[in-house]
């Protein structure tokens, strides 16, 4: 198995610069090095866009183990393999790695998740590797990956202690390589370890923020915003110089040789040749100032258009919008989260199918017929009134199951709802039964 090809280390390198370009804007490095006298006003509407965005795509996921049919063998297959997904979830703090990691995928355009077993703890382990360090070569058809390289850097204790890895420097840069059937760790261009693949797969899932035309790489969400977002400094940092100037006003003196003891103050007595003219420049004369105002809300209005991220996604629309009002309001933002949870859709459940394949070949469990769902809360608020009234018309009328009124409502796992509903409806009626009889016996 080679090491990266020249190509691919170009390929990697453009990338990488890429990625450090666009999270040192989302860190707010939105200015070239500025003089010290400089005044430049940094406002940082497209890193709140992302943190905004990523919040409302995640807001009530949920993946679940469906059982193949209604034999009880196949629930008790899904009830195992959802207790592990809910173990793995819980060891691995994934509601705030998948929030990390989204926030990575909409700043850098790509995301990754590593998979691993953790022969400690008996569990699966999952990561967020720097995608800037990920190569992927995919087979013909653009979409099965058949290799990836991950490069990344460790300190020389930690390459000792895996690999018994000894070197000088004080940081040993490290290149593994993955295929289904191989892999190969080598460290400092010294291969360290390899072998036959323990897992029978590449134990990792890269995925694309949105999709770029005729590319597996996908697009950053700070992209359409960067001209905006520096056109916006640029302007609020000209109008506050103009304002500043206007709250301590030029002097401009016309036929006057020396401007020696001219000072702009209050009750400032000037003494000018008879000749000479002074006056204070007054540069919110004419409305320029209010220009200014226009022109920068006309660039808002171009922020929220590219980021379709809604004046009233940030809420105080100054009037009550609820229902369908508020839904066109945002449809936007609905479409953006929309073309992000098909991506995501397929990520977490290939995550999950992983989870459960580990699990299978380290503890020897048994998923046969076992699929993953992935359950998404709806992204705006819901008069619940309204929507159970109607899913209980659905399901009265035969249109919609339990299971699928419940799914609609931001229930997690329908299935133990409706166990549980059951249970408590048979002890209801095993209590009214025996209160029955009492009364029957009481009247005799």
């Amino acid at each position: 198995m080679n090491n990266l090809s020249p190509s691919a280390n170009d390929e990697l390198d453009g990338r990488g610069r890429r990625y450090r370009g666009l999270l040192d804007f989302y860190r707010g490095q939105h200015w070239p090095a500025a003089r010290r006298e400089d005044k430049r006003l940094t406002f940082n509407y497209a890193a709140t866009v992302v943190d905004k965005l990523t919040a409302y795509l995640l807001n009530g996921i949920s993946v679940r183990a469906a059982a193949a049919d209604e034999s009880a063998e196949s629930g008790v297959r899904a009830g195992r393999a959802q207790c592990l997904l809910d173990k793995t979830r819980s060891d691995n703090f994934l509601d705030r790695l998948d929030y990390e990691t989204e926030i990575d995928a909409a700043v850098l355009g790509d995301g990754c998740y590593r998979l691993g077993w953790d022969a400690v703890s008996a569990s699966v382990r999952v990561t967020s590797p720097d995608v800037a360090g990920i190569e992927v070569s995919y087979n013909f058809d653009g979409v099965t990956a058949e290799r990836v390289t991950h490069a990344y850097a460790v300190d020389k204790e930690t390459a000792r202690r895996a690999w018994g890895f000894d070197c000088l420097n004080r940081t040993v840069d490290v290149l593994e390589t993955w295929t289904a059937a191989e892999y190969q760790v080598a460290c400092g261009g010294e291969v360290v370890a390899g072998g036959l693949n323990p897992y029978g797969f590449i134990p990792f899932i890269v995925f694309p923020n949105l999709p770029r035309s005729k590319s597996p790489w996908g697009a950053s969400d700070l992209e359409p915003l960067i001209e905006v977002q520096r056109e916006l400094n640029r302007s609020t940092s000209q109008l506050s110089r103009i304002l500043e100037l206007s709250g301590n006003p030029i002097a401009v003196l016309e036929n006057v040789e020396s401007s020696q003891d001219i000072a702009v103050s209050p009750g400032a007595v000037w003494h000018v040749p008879e000749e000479a003219k002074a006056y204070l420049l007054d540069l919110l004369q004419g409305g320029g100032a209010q220009l200014h105002i226009n022109y920068i809300e006309l660039l808002f209005r171009v922020l929220h258009d590219l980021s379709e991220m809604p004046r009233a996604a940030f809420g105080g629309l100054g009037r009550d919008v609820s229902g369908v009002a508020l839904e066109l309001e945002l449809q936007p933002l609905l479409q953006r989260v929309w073309r992000k949870r098909l991506i995501r859709t397929g990520v977490y459940r290939k995550r999950a199918e992983l989870m459960l394949a580990l699990y299978s070949k380290y503890l020897g469990e048994n998923f046969d017929g076992v699929g993953i769902e992935v359950i998404w809360s709806p992204v705006l608020p819901r008069d619940m009134a309204a929507a159970v009234a109607a899913e209980q018309a659905l399901v009265q009328s035969g249109i919609h199951s339990r299971k699928r009124a419940m799914t609609g409502l931001g229930v997690d796992d329908p299935d133990r709802e409706f166990s549980d509903w059951l249970a408590e409806r048979e002890s209801i009626l095993k209590m009214n039964r025996s209160n029955n009889l009492k009364a029957g016996e009481s009247a005799v």
